[in-house]
């Protein structure tokens, strides 16, 4: 139950992110840029230093065996993005593009939202303060994901209705990805491995590349206050 709670504060992420571009409000999408950067710190450290570990000590899953699942949920999200979703980055979509990439774009990041409700609950399973540093990390890139789905979504032409339901369908896929973890035995033991995967991918190959295109010191300054805050996160609460 705790863990579908945190999964649903993280789904409002994604009708945020969708409102602040369907209402156009430019100061929230300039907050959102530095919750991006600031997120790529925090995941790429979360996954690192707090959630590898555990995944090959402690989870019970032979090392080889873990690194492949690892391995899995990265590739899943690649497919996902640039298979299923061939024209997509994180942020604002300023180039038009047909209805059909619109609805694209929603199915594989729904995919990948519903890995981000397996992650919440994932991190639970082990221990609530692994269960929280999930749930910040999911957050704080849960804001840019609604702005990413519903900005294409408009840039697709279906409408300012259309793109705000992309950032719900977003929130309900995390919050069945919780649901589905806690109920199915299989994903409950593997899930943190596959998580792992799927948050590396988007903070290194996501988040990271687009902090990198902007070239702003301010978002570097947001990453490296991510890690740090993961960092200080750990040093706070020893269990995790």
């Amino acid at each position: 139950m705790t863990a579908l709670l945190f999964a649903l504060v993280a789904a409002t992420g994604n009708l945020v992110g969708a409102l602040a571009v369907v209402r156009q409000e430019r100061r929230s999408l300039a907050f959102i840029e530095i919750c991006l950067a600031f997120g790529a710190g925090f995941m790429l450290a979360l996954v690192l230093i707090g959630v590898l570990p555990v995944v090959f000590t402690t989870t019970g899953t032979a090392s080889a065996t873990a690194g492949l699942l690892v391995l899995l949920g990265y590739g899943l999200v690649h497919v996902a993005q640039h298979v299923i979703t061939p024209h997509f980055h994180f942020g604002v979509e300023t180039h038009a593009v047909g209805p059909s990439t619109g609805y694209s774009a929603l199915v594989g990041l729904s995919l990948h939202a519903f890995f981000d409700g397996v992650a919440i609950a994932s991190g639970f399973l082990v221990s609530r303060s692994l269960g929280v540093a999930f749930f910040l990390g999911v957050m704080l890139h849960k804001l840019p994901e609604g702005v990413t789905v519903s900005s294409i979504m408009l840039a697709s032409g279906l409408g300012r209705q259309r793109a705000l339901a992309a950032g719900g369908i977003l929130g309900l896929a995390t919050i069945i990805g919780a649901l589905v973890t806690e109920a199915v035995a299989p994903l409950a033991r593997y899930g943190l491995a596959l998580a792992a995967g799927v948050t590396l991918y988007v903070a290194a190959s996501n988040l990271v590349p687009e902090i990198q295109a902007g070239r702003r010191p301010r978002t570097t300054v947001a990453f490296l206050g991510g890690a740090a805050a993961l960092i200080l996160l750990r040093a706070l609460g020893p269990g995790s």
